[in-house]
Formats: structure tokens, C-alpha cells, sequence
């Protein structure tokens, strides 16, 4: 009995000592964390799903395929299908819906080809820079074509002769002669293109773009449509346009009079209160005349008080009468009448249809259903009798199979054996869907596709409106660089995702707190940065990067004098990341700004993020310093000679993503031994 009354004693002992003020601590540490004071005391939510280990992370999570594109045999008996995470082509019998073959291709497969005779498919790999080429009677790689970075969409001439080939990354179109396989030219084309289509008559090719024109804030924002003469293999022009970006991708009416081409309306010179009157983002297609004087008019899907975000691609039937337009943000498919388009673009006026592109209430002239899919849908195919659209369904690990007769989802293939769904995949399905924002208005990936930045500014409805306006950041392995937001308000990801957000811009309740746990997550531990292929291929910088480093991490400029420690590059700026989390004003302040000190922000992929600054003035790397840093309080460059910033700014496009940066190569070691 003594001993059991000193047992019990010990124990309270210790929940008086340590469990309570345990449980105290535990509760203040949610609360900052959170931004809330209700969160459930869940240790494994950030400890387990958030961690760095590599053996937590396979026992907690698991491989997905994320099919993104689909392509159809001739007799309609396969479907060839990229799986992005899985690095494979699949191919599937479509009357069995099983998976024939698995075949290994580069890394993040995007697009996929079938050649008239069909006997070959080519396979984009977005993070490799090359096309795979497989032989369809054997089933197995014969072939690597290089091309430009970040390959996307293809398209074959109208001889067959040529394989087309859109590089996202690096913002031109490979030209391959595949008698050589061998690169023969490359063309410039719009801000961040993938999507590609071939005229019916042979002659065009169309190319879409994502982003847009850098322009300054208040200007109207335009996004290109690159065109390429075929048979010259030359650019032709490029058609802006306007009031429009994330054009994913095309296609033509069987006629060849019309082109449709998806896209999104950002109202971004608008304060975001505007949201509540669905003037935040709208989403629709273009229609570009191929007769006449080349018009390009501009409709939505959108409704009043239901909205249908974040189209990526289109389809029309052979007969020229319904179009298919996967919405990714709410997992729906658009059926438009083709033939109600062209009544009423016959019957409106100019002014009309500039008036048609913001009018939520035209979209019941020609959307004749909404069909549900799985989660995210992406490319789209149809069969080639015409009954049956093929859907890859994204982030459901599935292609949707839809009649096109009937309107109705008949059936699914299933590319995966597991139905599990971890937190980090739930984590990407609710940043890839619009469901928490006011009226499904627009989902993470509006601003943010593919976990990175749009490259337009906003107004983020301050207390000033019109002031403080901000450049999207990206969202790419940011789970270690606390704070968040340009002036740093925002202590975790959570508060960013929770509080904020519904505050700021969903205008909706929050996440609840199992689903705001997910999409944290992911945002802090889910989406890597692709390889910089284009300036830093291997780790190994070139002798000019070399010189760039040595500038960019000096101590002393060309006069001799002592650089302070604050206004050295390397200080704000360290490896891997590229931040020091620390505010600083380094003078970069606009008349329409408060006294506000900034956020050091990463430069990881700093390439690939223009435009620059907090406000997103400078349109360059360049102009941080030539136009924007004249007073040398943003680092010291007064001295230097272009040469010199030149040679600082080449190192800048080479830094990594933070993964490539602590990996076993070392840049500097590697390169002094090069």
C-alpha cells in the first residue's frame, strides 16, 4: 500500500511539473504555428508529414502515376498514356481496361505522339530535355532526340517528315528532322509554351503560351500565340492575346475555320474584395478566326455564381459540333456547341463581344453540359469513331472514359492497384481544386501552376486600395524558408493557407483542419524544383558563372573598400536556399508602398521567377541593379563593370533547386576540378 501511495504520489508529481505546463507550452506552440487557437494538439500532423527523413517519408507516403496526356491508336483499341510521377509511357487496352505495358521513359513525361503509320510514339520528358522514342511493335526504346528545355507539346508536319516540339522552359519550338534525328532549327515562341496544334490545311502551326507579356502594373497584360509556317519551318507572327494567360493548349474545328484555345482571365488590376463579384478570375476559351482579318474572340464558361477554373485542354468531334474543355479546379468537363458559338459571334457586334468576355450569364448560350470527372482532368482524347472521350484524370490515378452520345461519365480504367490517398496527395488535390474558394472562383494552381508563380502582379486589397501591390512567389520547396509573404507577416505555411487565406482571398471558412494539415504539407514537403538543365546542367559551373560567384560572395569592390557585412549578396542570400529569413530594407520601396521592410526571398530557379522585385518593376535580372539599385543598397554593384554583372547575373541563373544544391556534387569543388 506504501508503495502504491508513493507510486501514485511520483506520478501526479509529475503531471503537475511537466505534463501540464507540457501540455501549455504544446498548446502555445500550436497556436503560433496555426495562427489559431483551436487546432487540434496533433503532434504527427507537422512532425510526421512534414518530415525530412527519408525512411519516414516511404513509410508515410506513396508513389503515384498522375497521368497528364493521352493519345489513341488508330483502330481506337489503345490509348498511349504519360505517367508524370512514375516516369513511364502506358499503354492500355481499352475493350479489356488493363494496362498492356509499362515502358520507362525520361523524367516527367508530358506529351505523347502516335506517327501515321504507327510505329513509333514519341514521349516529351519535361525534366530530361529529350524526346523518348519507342518502337510500338517491339515496345521498347530506340531512340533519345535532344531538344530544348523543358519539352512539352508535339505535333508532326503535314509530311510527317518533321517532329515539332514545344520547350516550356526555355520558351522556343525544337525542329526535328527524324530521317537524321537530329535538331535542325529552333524557333522562338511565346512566354512559356506547351500546347501545339497543326492546322487542318497543313499550313499553320499554332503554338499556345502560359504566361504573359511582362508589362508595368496598370498596363493591359496580353499572353502570344506563336505561328509558324510549316513548309518554311519559319515564324509567321505572333497574335496577342489580351486580357489573358495560361493558354494550355488548341485545337481547330475539322473545317479549319475556327482555332479554340483555352484560357484564363485575370483580373489582376482590380483590388481582390472584387472577388465577391466574380472579378478576381474567369475561365473560358478564345475562338481565332481563321477567315477575314484574324479575330480573336474571347468567351467564358464560367456561370453566375459557379465558376470553372483552370481549363487545360480541348477537344472537338469530328463533325465539328461539340467541343470538350477539361476544368481542371472542379473536376468537370465543359460540352459547348460549336454551332451556338458561331450564331452568336454572327450576331454580335464588336462592342458585344468585348462584352461577351466578362459576361458570366453568356455561357448558357452554348454550354450544353457539365460532365464530372475524377480528380483534376487534364488532356483529353477522343476515339476515333467519335463515341467515346478518354480523360486522364490527374490526380485519380485514372482515365475517365465519357460517351460523347449520351454526355454521361460510362467508365474508368484504373492505372493504379491502390486506392490509398495520403496526406501529401490530399495535400496536392485540394491545391490543384477550387473548392474553398468563394463560388469555386479558382483553385492554388491559378496563380501558382505547377506549384510555382503566374509572373503577374496583384492587388492584394490592403488597407490603401491600390497600394502594395505584390508579385506571386512560388511555392516550389518552400517548407523550410519561414516567413512568408513579401513583408513577411506570416509566420508558417499554415497561417499563410489557413487564416489568410480565407480572409484575404477565398472570402470562404477556412480549410478544415485535417484538409489545411494536407495542402500544408504539400506546399512545405511535396513540390521540388525541376532541374535547371539550361544553365547549370550538372553542377559544374562554366568559367563565367565561375567569375559570377566570386562577385556575387566578395567581401571588397574593385576599389579595394570593405563591402559591410549586410550589403554582401552571399550575406542575405546563402546556400542552399538562397535566404537568411531575415527583413531588410535594401531600398527597393515604390511611391505606393508602406514603410515596410521585406522578406529576403529565395533565389532557387531564380531563372525561371521574372519579374523581379516585390511589386514585380523589374522585368529583368538586369534591371534589379540598372534600373532599381542604382544607390548600391541592394548589394554593392555601382562599381562593377557590365562585364561584371553580367558575369553575376549568368551565376544567378545557374543556382539549383535546394535539393540539387546539398547534393553529393559540390559546385565549387566540381568546378575548380573542371
Amino acid at each position: 500500500m506504501r508503495k502504491l501511495i508513493f507510486i501514485t504520489g511520483i506520478i501526479t508529481v509529475f503531471l503537475i511539473l511537466v505534463f501540464i505546463p507540457g501540455k501549455k507550452w504544446a498548446r502555445g506552440h500550436v497556436n503560433y504555428i496555426t495562427a489559431v487557437d483551436d487546432h487540434p494538439l496533433i503532434c504527427i500532423n507537422c512532425h510526421l508529414y512534414n518530415s525530412n527523413s527519408h525512411l519516414i517519408s516511404k513509410i508515410v507516403n506513396r508513389d503515384y502515376l498522375s497521368p497528364i496526356n493521352i493519345a489513341v491508336s488508330n483502330d481506337g483499341k489503345k490509348l498511349y498514356v504519360t505517367a508524370q510521377d512514375a516516369d513511364k509511357l502506358f499503354v492500355i487496352d481499352v475493350a479489356e481496361e488493363k494496362i498492356l505495358n509499362k515502358i520507362d521513359v525520361g523524367h516527367k513525361p508530358y506529351g505523347v505522339i502516335i506517327d501515321r503509320p504507327e510505329k513509333y510514339a514519341y514521349v516529351t520528358n519535361q525534366w530530361s530535355d529529350n524526346v523518348t522514342v519507342i518502337d510500338l511493335a517491339e515496345m521498347k526504346v530506340v531512340d533519345t532526340l535532344s531538344t530544348g528545355n523543358g519539352p512539352a507539346g508535339l505535333s508532326f508536319s503535314s509530311d510527317g517528315s518533321v517532329l515539332y516540339v514545344v520547350n516550356s522552359y526555355s520558351n522556343d519550338l525544337t525542329v526535328i528532322d527524324l530521317a537524321e534525328g537530329v535538331e535542325i532549327k529552333r524557333l522562338n515562341t511565346g512566354n512559356n509554351p506547351t500546347g501545339i496544334q497543326l492546322s487542318p490545311n497543313g499550313k499553320d502551326l499554332y503554338i499556345t503560351a502560359r504566361r504573359a507579356i511582362i508589362v508595368p502594373y496598370g498596363e493591359p497584360m496580353a499572353t502570344e500565340l506563336t505561328l509558324v509556317d510549316d513548309e518554311s519551318q519559319r515564324l509567321r507572327s505572333f497574335l496577342p492575346v489580351e486580357s489573358a494567360y495560361l493558354m494550355e493548349n488548341i485545337a481547330f474545328s475539322p473545317s479549319g475555320d475556327l482555332a479554340f484555345v483555352t484560357l484564363i482571365r485575370p483580373k489582376n488590376l482590380l483590388p481582390t474584395l472584387q472577388v465577391e463579384r466574380g472579378w478576381m478570375m474567369n475561365h473560358g476559351f478564345g475562338v481565332i478566326e481563321q477567315n477575314g482579318d484574324g479575330r480573336i474572340i474571347q468567351l467564358l464558361i464560367d456561370e453566375p455564381q459557379a465558376y470553372y477554373p483552370d481549363p487545360f485542354d480541348i477537344v472537338i468531334t469530328k463533325d465539328g459540333k461539340k467541343a470538350f474543355i477539361s476544368s481542371s479546379g472542379v473536376n468537370m468537363i465543359s460540352v459547348i456547341d460549336i454551332d451556338s458559338v458561331r450564331n452568336l459571334i454572327a450576331e454580335s457586334t464588336p462592342e458585344m463581344l468585348s462584352l461577351w468576355a466578362n459576361h458570366l450569364g453568356v455561357s448558357s448560350r452554348y454550354v450544353m453540359k457539365r460532365i464530372p470527372t475524377g480528380a483534376n482532368p487534364k488532356g483529353l482524347t477522343l476515339s476515333p469513331d467519335g463515341k467515346y472521350l478518354y480523360v486522364a484524370e490527374h490526380l485519380n490515378d485514372k482515365i475517365g472514359i465519357i460517351s460523347t452520345e449520351t454526355l454521361t461519365r460510362t467508365g474508368e480504367i484504373n492505372l493504379s492497384t491502390s486506392e490509398r490517398v495520403t496526406v501529401l496527395r490530399r495535400g496536392r488535390q485540394l491545391l490543384n481544386n477550387a473548392g474553398r474558394t468563394f463560388q469555386n472562383q479558382y483553385s492554388c494552381y491559378t496563380c501558382h501552376p505547377d506549384e510555382h508563380e503566374d509572373g503577374l502582379v496583384y492587388n492584394m486589397a490592403s488597407k490603401d486600395m491600390g497600394r502594395n501591390v505584390t508579385n506571386t512567389q512560388s511555392l516550389r520547396e518552400i517548407g523550410d524558408t519561414p516567413p512568408f509573404k513579401w513583408n513577411g507577416k506570416n509566420q508558417t505555411v499554415y497561417k499563410q493557407d489557413g487564416m489568410r487565406f480565407s480572409t484575404v482571398l477565398t472570402r470562404t471558412e477556412q480549410f478544415p483542419y485535417n484538409d489545411l494539415d494536407a495542402i500544408s504539407s504539400y506546399i512545405m514537403r511535396g513540390n521540388p524544383y525541376p532541374p535547371n538543365l539550361q544553365f547549370n546542367p550538372d553542377g559544374i559551373l562554366n568559367e563565367v558563372q565561375l567569375r559570377g560567384k566570386k562577385i556575387f560572395e566578395r567581401t571588397k569592390d574593385n576599389f579595394g573598400r570593405e563591402i559591410p557585412v549586410n550589403n554582401r549578396c552571399v550575406t542575405c542570400h546563402p546556400a542552399p536556399y538562397y535566404t537568411n529569413r531575415q527583413p531588410f530594407d535594401v531600398s527597393t520601396l515604390a511611391v505606393s508602398d508602406d514603410s515596410i521592410v521585406f522578406d529576403t526571398p529565395h533565389l532557387n530557379n531564380i531563372y525561371a521567377s521574372p519579374p523581379y522585385l516585390h511589386d514585380g518593376r523589374a522585368h529583368t535580372l538586369e534591371e534589379i541593379w540598372t534600373r532599381y539599385g542604382r544607390d548600391d543598397k541592394h548589394g554593392v554593384t555601382g562599381d562593377m563593370t557590365k562585364i561584371e554583372l553580367n558575369e553575376m547575373i549568368e551565376y544567378l541563373k545557374s543556382l539549383r533547386g535546394p535539393a540539387y544544391e546539398s547534393s553529393k556534387i559540390n559546385i565549387q569543388n566540381a568546378s575548380m576540378n573542371h
